[in-house]
């Protein structure tokens, strides 16, 4: 009994591990079906590219089409760069399918680098490529063969929409002369507005037979009749007696006019006075009051204030003959400020467009081009000049200047025998041009025909000589030496003026030409002429 059941203990786990195992055969069987079902591949189109260089990433999916595939998306290819990504391509292989999708890839810097394994989606399940190794090198520069250039000066790169400087100025050049137009015509209308103006008495003469025919009065506007009834008057003796009358009181318009008349400058009666203060005193009720007079009483005061004008009129003195004298004397040089007002303003408007215009011309061309054009600078006059072109001397040097180049009877400089030169302008001038031809022997050195303009210079003042050369060759293919640089050259009360100097040196049919240029440092006009002048030379030897 004891056996029986040992024995039934030991074969029930025997029975739990075939079960595991068979359980384990079902699982690897079902994740290769799953395997086989779904294969991923990746792969570059090279491995060793150049700064800046693209290569191709290929992902390559074999599903059935049942099965949902997503691709990475993004800056996933870090530290390489996902310059494009390109559309899935689908391909049928008899029941399945292949999926096939291509990413642009590149980087900036040398070195290796690794793309890392890119993560994909199948059916919720992520599966993921092997990684793969990039060599990114420099890009190899062969300074022997490339040719070498000036590193260029800087441009200003407008942002965005900028208002040219012209226009600005445009703008106000116009507002001023609208202004100079608008001032004008204000004038002009107030002269033709003072010359309709009536004297003092037909103004307030006029100004009553208005007030007449207003019907005023019919309407009951006995406040607005007043006012304007008041206003006539005081309107005149502002004109005729007192400049005040309009903003002075009823008070203090009656005592002005008592006191002229106790000084003897006005004949007016007390009637005539008491007349008007009754009058004003009654308008100012009306006005600020709200007083009513009838209208009987309106017409009076109407009437009265004519008669008081009237009697004012008469009462002026009449000026005499010296008073009147003074006038015109006085209206004489009133007419005399205003011409003057009118000449200066005339020369105010004139300096201001001047004014306008020069600053137009500075801001658009430069202060340079403004003085040198309006004001002469010797050198732009000879650089815009009828030009000439000669050969001179033996063999035939062609060369275009702004002036004829003079023969040298007695060239101090050396006297070797067949030596021509000819020569424009001084050492201290704008430019100066020197040239000279020889035929040339066995004891001929290059050196000593240099040393000689050397010695030339330095004999007449020349000092701190710079020197630079370079071979060149002219445009019909004669080779020469050119040689260049500054120096300063000492003139009359100790000063020194810079220099800029080429030297340009031919050997051709035989012979040896020479052609000396100096120039004022910083004189752009001038350093455009020796340029010009340089760039002209033939050796017509050459060409055979």
């Amino acid at each position: 009994m004891n056996h029986h059941i040992s024995d039934k203990k030991e074969r029930i786990p025997a029975q739990n591990g075939r079960f595991i195992f068979y359980l384990l055969f079902i699982f690897s069987f079902l994740f290769s079906l799953s395997t086989e079902a779904q294969k991923v591949t990746s792969e570059v189109d090279t491995a060793s590219i150049r700064l800046g260089e693209q290569i191709k990433y290929r992902i390559e999916v074999e599903t059935d089409s049942s099965d949902l595939v997503v691709f990475p998306e993004g800056q996933t290819f870090t530290p390489l760069e996902m310059v494009e990504s390109f559309p899935i391509d689908t391909n049928r292989i008899q029941e399945r399918f292949k999926l096939i999708k291509e990413y642009s890839l590149t980087q900036w810097d040398s070195g290796s680098y690794t793309i890392p394994r890119q993560r994909l989606v199948i059916n919720e399940r992520p599966v993921f490529t092997d990684s793969v190794l990039i060599q990114v090198a420099d890009v190899a520069v062969d300074t022997t063969k490339q040719k070498m250039f000036p590193i260029k000066p800087s441009v200003e790169v407008p942002s965005g929409f900028s208002v040219p400087v012209w226009l600005w100025w445009l703008i106000g050049i116009l507002l001023i002369i609208l202004i100079g137009v608008l001032f004008y015509f204000r004038r002009r209308r107030k002269k033709a507005e003072a010359a309709k103006k009536l004297p003092p008495y037909e103004q307030a003469i006029f100004e009553l037979q208005q007030l007449d025919n207003s019907h005023l009065l019919e309407q009951r506007e006995i406040k607005e009749y007043y006012s304007q009834l008041s206003a006539a008057v005081r309107r005149y003796l502002d004109g005729e007696v007192y400049d005040h009358a309009m903003e002075s009181t009823t008070g203090e318009l009656i005592e002005y006019l008592q006191q002229e008349k106790e000084t003897g400058h006005l004949n007016l009666s007390e009637e005539t006075i008491l007349k008007l203060r009754t009058i004003l005193e009654r308008a100012d009720l009306a006005k600020f009051a709200g007083s009513r007079p009838d209208v009987i009483t309106a017409r009076e005061d109407r009437s009265s204030v004519e008669h008081v004008i009237k009697d004012t009129k008469a009462s002026i003195p009449q000026p005499s003959e010296e008073d009147l004298l003074k006038d015109q004397e006085y209206k004489a040089k009133l007419e005399q400020k205003k011409k003057v007002r009118k000449i200066i303003l005339g020369v105010v408007i004139f300096v201001l467009l001047i004014g306008a215009g020069t600053a137009y011309v500075i801001s658009t061309k430069g202060f340079d081009y403004f003085r040198d054009t309006y004001f002469g600078n010797e050198s732009k006059e000879m650089l815009e000049g009828d030009w000439i072109r000669s050969e001179y001397g033996s063999p035939a040097v062609a060369v275009t200047t702004p002036q004829v180049l003079t023969r040298v009877i007695n060239d101090s400089v050396s006297n070797n025998a067949g030596k021509q030169t000819f020569r424009a302008g001084s050492l201290a001038s704008n430019l100066y041009v020197d040239l000279k031809t020889r035929p040339v022997g066995q004891d001929f050195k290059l050196e000593s025909a240099i040393e000689e303009v050397y010695n030339y210079l330095e004999k007449n003042g020349a000092r701190n000589i710079i020197t630079k050369q370079e071979d060149i060759t002219t445009l019909n293919g004669a080779k020469g030496l050119r040689i260049f640089g500054t120096m300063g050259l000492e003139w009359k009360n100790d000063r020194l003026l810079q220099k800029e100097y080429t030297i340009l040196n031919f050997a051709e049919g035989g012979g040896y030409q020479q052609i000396v240029v100096i120039w004022n440092e910083g004189d752009t006009y001038a350093e455009e002429i020796a340029n010009r002048i340089m760039d002209s030379v033939e050796l017509r030897n050459a060409e055979n």
